[in-house]
């Protein structure tokens, strides 16, 4: 972290992320790490969140994990407020996404996965943000960031669930920043391409402009700490976002359907 951010982060006493145990997550712990702050990391595996704990302790930081499935949004959001509660968080960095693609041969992805997505892509972050919000509010202070994806620019017929909940989740923290900032709570929507994490490592095919985990997370953090509404990167995915909006929808949608991507499962 540069000394410009730590300044700017000098008040800064609790972070909470989820998916904190791989990927974003993880790089984001290991970006915030330092003496005085404590990190709350969530995710599913209790052994790889607990590597990126000893990261944390390595720098400086204090850290303590908690094993939670984001698919359920009451137990994620009773977790939350005893969080909050017992040492108020201060930046509430909500990483944690499924992504599948429709499985070879099939039509569209199975009700299960689009009901699964739903709830970790959209409704337990919906929940956990407008929470904080709430309590953040109260305190006049706070920052917010939801993990979209520039896949909600686009519709995407290998995932439509997916690029669904990603949008979902883009305009909400876009309203939730008109409806907090005034109330000195910055909430930043971050839009990336690929990144070079597990996630984007199941899928086989091309991944254009593919970021390192670790510089996206210095884009991350900076733009959180700022207090960016909305973060989109690489660059050229602006580009691409015009592009489909300019583009006959009958057009772009045959050039969509033509993408040729393919998925191993997870092994999480």
């Amino acid at each position: 972290m540069s000394n410009h951010d730590h300044a700017a982060t000098s008040a800064t006493r609790h972070i909470l992320i989820t998916g904190a145990s791989s990927g974003i997550g993880a790089a984001l712990a290991d970006y915030f790490a330092r003496p005085g702050v404590h990190l709350s990391l969530w995710g599913r595996n209790p052994k790889r969140l607990e590597k990126t704990a000893e990261v944390v302790r390595a720098k400086g930081g204090e850290a303590s994990i908690l094993s939670l499935d984001i698919s359920n949004p009451q137990a994620a959001l009773e977790a939350f407020k005893e969080a909050d509660d017992a040492l108020p968080v201060d930046i509430l960095i909500l990483s944690a996404g499924m992504a599948d693609i429709r499985p070879e041969g099939a039509l569209a992805e199975s009700a299960d996965v689009a009901l699964a997505m739903s709830q970790v892509n959209f409704a337990t972050p919906v929940a956990l943000a407008t929470e904080a919000a709430n309590r953040m509010a109260k305190r006049r202070r706070g920052r917010i960031a939801m993990l979209g994806s520039v896949a909600s620019f686009h519709d995407l017929p290998l995932a439509t669930v997916y690029s669904g909940s990603k949008a979902g989740i883009g305009r909400f923290a876009t309203a939730l920043h008109a409806a907090m900032s005034p109330y000195g709570v910055l909430v930043t929507l971050i839009a990336p391409g690929f990144i070079d994490t597990p996630m984007s490592q199941r899928l086989e095919g091309d991944q254009a402009f593919l970021v390192p985990v670790d510089k996206a997370a210095r884009k991350i953090a900076r733009a959180i700490i700022s207090g960016k509404a909305v973060l989109v990167f690489p660059w050229v995915f602006q580009l691409t976002r015009l592009l489909e909006i300019i583009l006959p929808r009958p057009l772009a949608h045959r050039i969509l359907r033509g993408l040729e991507i393919m998925q191993h499962p997870s092994s999480s």
